[in-house]
């Protein structure tokens, strides 16, 4: 009866605060209602309400999701599929016609030890490429209430970036106070003090008021903090996972472990993810509501890619100056060695150990294929959707705290040909490339190697062994790269 009771109150306040942001306008009520009970199922069924007393979340961050029934109901409700009503001040430039590919959000504040927003800026532009900087739109939330140090910064940002407005690449934006929610008797959950729990619970503001304003600017969309430093062609490297997924279901990918840095959207879910923030302003820190936002939008487990694009540089917080070390040693500066990884199905007749499929293995993302004790010509295949050619291979067996689980006697095989079989599509010829070594191989210059256009790459158990089999990962790179 308390989460019931607390989510009337929860809704009816949500409902209050958006007649202030739509002014001439008020949600469907059946929207409303729909919402009410995708909630309630939620906060009751699900165990959603995050009490006082579960403070070990903040290791864990969330409770899995575990019911479908209101996935699709979030997925469909058009109450979030429109912007929000607000009236930003354009600080400096203004938005292009033509959508660009990527739109990199910041939100900035002022601080009071340490300012890192133009280095930030300065890192976006410098680490790119002249092609690159075509395809990319930064848009820079000044969300302070103090409009003299807004007008301030800004005369610093068109001083030193000039260029880069006049060209559309740099919008620097406002959301008026006018339109914020109320900031004060905030709840006071996991027993935060009551200026920090202000500090956070406006983050999500700003941060809900940037993702409505750039709904439109470009297909994608990536979330970095103030004080980021970028890996060289970091959209290069970008575009190469994102085209590695083409054909499977995401909503969320982490090109950094830490905090709301490198978190890549599609464009068409920002509206979604704006007014799940502003519901849920007051409940918890931002990074912790975008688990449960792609939860809701049925992606139940963290995608996050390595090496890492993106690096927290700054040495103090935005809040109250306090010291912030934290770094993401998964960080490489120069990013371009990234695999392309075109897309593919994968097969095996190894016996896979609980969730370890095959498709793990083929990725960036740190996680792996785990096959129990392999036999004599059992295989591993990656048949491609369409025949390309390769540069280089590069595949590793085993990890750190599984060093046996290699593949002791194995061969590294590329094919053409395919044929349907009831098993699926197979190449039907076969070259072998080379023997696998402790477990590993790298072959390079394929094309060279290899007269057509390859359509299966295979991997061969040559003798059986009694250990297990992890294949940790599978990197291939194209000639063409992946923009084509």
């Amino acid at each position: 009866k308390f989460k019931f009771h607390l989510f009337i109150i929860l809704v009816l306040k949500y409902l209050d605060k958006m007649r202030c942001f739509r002014k001439r306008s008020t949600i469907p009520f059946l929207v409303a209602l729909i919402t009410f009970l995708l909630f309630i199922n939620l906060y009751i069924e699900d165990g959603y309400v995050l009490e006082e007393d579960k403070r070990q979340l903040r290791e864990t961050s969330m409770q899995p999701l575990n019911s479908e029934r209101y996935v699709h109901t979030f997925k469909d409700m058009t109450n979030f599929s429109g912007t929000i009503n607000v009236t930003y001040r354009y600080l400096a430039g203004t938005p292009l016609p033509r959508k660009k590919y990527l739109t990199i959000g910041l939100s900035s504040v002022k601080r009071k030890r340490g300012n890192y927003l133009l280095e930030t800026i300065k890192s976006i532009f410098d680490q790119s490429s002249y092609e690159e900087l075509k395809e990319i739109v930064v848009v820079v939330h000044l969300a302070d209430f103090d409009l003299a140090w807004c007008e301030s910064l800004v005369q610093e940002i068109s001083r030193k970036f000039g260029h880069h407005i006049i060209a559309g690449r740099l919008l620097v934006i406002h959301a008026p106070e006018e339109y914020y929610p109320s900031l004060n008797g905030l709840k006071r959950n996991y027993n935060d003090p009551e200026d920090r729990v202000r500090f956070r619970s406006k983050q999500n503001v700003d941060y809900a008021f940037l993702l409505n304003f750039c709904t439109n600017l470009s297909d994608f969309y990536m979330m970095l903090e103030d004080d980021v430093r970028c890996s060289r062609n970091f959209l290069t490297a970008l575009k190469k996972v994102v085209a590695s997924r083409e054909g499977s279901y995401w909503v969320m990918l982490e090109f950094s472990k830490l905090g709301y840095i490198g978190k890549l959207y599609h464009s068409r879910d920002l509206p979604r993810l704006a007014h799940f923030l502003l519901m849920f302003y007051q409940e918890m820190p931002c990074d912790w509501l975008l688990i449960h936002f792609r939860g809701l939008l049925a992606q139940k487990d963290a995608i996050r890619f390595k090496p890492s694009l993106f690096q927290h540089m700054g040495y103090y917080s935005s809040y109250k100056g306090a010291e912030n070390k934290l770094k993401d040693d998964d960080f490489e500066e120069d990013s371009l060695d990234i695999p392309d990884n075109p897309p593919a199905s994968l097969y095996t007749n190894i016996n896979v150990f609980e969730s370890y499929d095959a498709a793990k293995a083929y990725s960036s993302v740190d996680e792996y294929f785990w096959g129990k004790a392999p036999s004599t010509g059992d295989f591993y295949v990656i048949v491609f959707t369409k025949a390309t050619k390769i540069s280089k291979i590069k595949i590793i067996t085993g990890t750190d705290d599984r060093q046996n689980d290699i593949l002791h006697h194995g061969a590294l095989e590329v094919g053409e040909k395919l044929v349907g079989t009831k098993k699926g599509r197979q190449c039907s010829t076969y070259i072998t490339l080379g023997e696998f070594k402790n477990g590993n191989i790298e072959v390079h210059d394929v094309d060279h190697k290899i007269a057509f256009d390859i359509e299966c790459v295979r991997i061969v158990v040559t003798a059986s062994q009694k250990e297990w089999l992890i294949v940790r990962s599978i990197s291939l790179w194209t000639t063409q790269g992946a923009s084509q």
